[in-house]
């Protein structure tokens, strides 16, 4: 089925393509393993489509023009970087089509025809080995006024409603994070315990906390990249990831989650909508709880009250018997019977 069939959050330090010798080697392993896997689990999904979210490191998009959002139309990509060629097919026209329909839908990315790929882009897709085409969307983490997390959130959630009805396969991969401060004093102290709790949010499913971070917060917790988690979060929804690795280093807490799995069905809820089937039901229950000539008809004949609708012979059954628990196990909103029982019995009493 088109969608969003999956996604991931993978980390993009330059080290793991420069390697120096401040690196765990162990640490870089198991960062790649981790990627390894979530690629094979995704491209056996056979995608239509990667969408991918990725800063812009005070490159391309820093002094003549700093959009918060930029998709890439050209026909191919490349760059490099550490003595590595990246180069990948991109799926332009499709590109082109979605940044109409965000305008339709109030967004206003900027495009591009020729912006390179840097290793924020050229780590994650090699750590996956993603198969063409790609979709490179550049967000703004690093230069002020940046998008808020919000508005990356919706962002992705406009991006999941057209590529659905484009009738697309996508995955949603999401580069850079966790905790790092590149250029700063600050660059060997990332902030584990912000990431943890950041953490144990998103691997409940609560993918919607993302957008719960102000600008503020995210530069304390040197997590500007995680504006780019949000619009791929906006696009998976609220799901668990199925694969989540987290490995802190001395300069960096290197964060991999991967989602496979379809989004849960919608969780059952205590007040329900009014089913089309149940809707005289509903009527009738409604007039014990706000009529009392109503009520009085019900007292005098039960069966009767029930004639006056038209029911089934198991909702006739439950409206005469009047059971709050058996009428909610109809699907009936709990609510309408708890009312009406609350009527008879007070005027019962009376």
């Amino acid at each position: 089925m088109a969608g969003v069939i999956g996604g991931a959050m993978l980390p993009h330090a330059p080290q793991f393509f420069t390697m120096p010798d401040s690196e765990d080697r162990g640490i870089v392993a198991r960062v790649k393993q981790a990627a390894a896997e979530i690629g094979a689990r995704l491209k056996a999904q056979e995608p239509d489509l990667w969408i991918i979210f990725a800063n812009d490191h005070a490159e391309q998009f820093f002094l003549t023009a700093a959009p918060p959002f930029t998709v890439h139309v050209g026909a191919e990509a490349s760059g490099a970087f550490a003595g590595r060629e990246c180069h990948w097919r991109v799926a332009g026209e499709i590109g082109f089509e979605i940044v109409r329909q965000l305008y339709a839908q109030g967004f206003d990315p900027a495009f591009t025809s020729v912006a390179r790929i840097d290793y924020a882009l050229g780590i994650p897709l090699t750590h996956l080995e993603v198969s063409d085409p790609v979709l490179p969307i550049y967000v703004n983490a690093y230069l002020p006024p940046q998008p808020t997390m919000q508005r990356c959130y919706a962002f992705g959630e406009a991006l999941a409603r057209i590529v659905t009805a484009m009738g697309l396969r996508t995955v949603a991969l999401a580069s850079g994070g966790m905790s790092h401060y590149p250029g700063t004093e600050r660059y060997a102290e990332p902030d584990l315990a912000w990431d943890k709790a950041a953490l144990e949010r998103i691997v409940a499913g609560n993918l919607k906390s993302l957008a719960g971070y102000d600008a503020g917060a995210l530069d304390a917790a040197g997590n500007v990249e995680l504006r780019c988690w949000a619009c791929a979060a906006g696009m998976l929804g609220e799901r668990k990831p199925d694969l989540v690795s987290f490995e802190p280093s001395w300069h960096h807490n290197y964060a991999s989650l991967g989602w496979f799995s379809p989004p849960p069905p919608p969780p059952a809820l205590h007040y329900p909508a009014i089913r089309p089937e149940l809707v005289e039901l509903a009527r009738a229950l409604q007039a014990l709880a706000h009529d009392e000539a109503s009520r009085a008809a019900f007292f005098a004949d039960p069966a009767g009250y029930a004639a006056r609708y038209a029911l089934s012979p198991a909702q006739r059954a439950a409206l005469t018997a009047l059971v709050t628990k058996a009428l909610a196990a109809m699907g009936m909103h709990p609510l309408v019977p708890f009312l009406a029982r609350l009527q008879i019995d007070r005027q019962r009493q009376h």
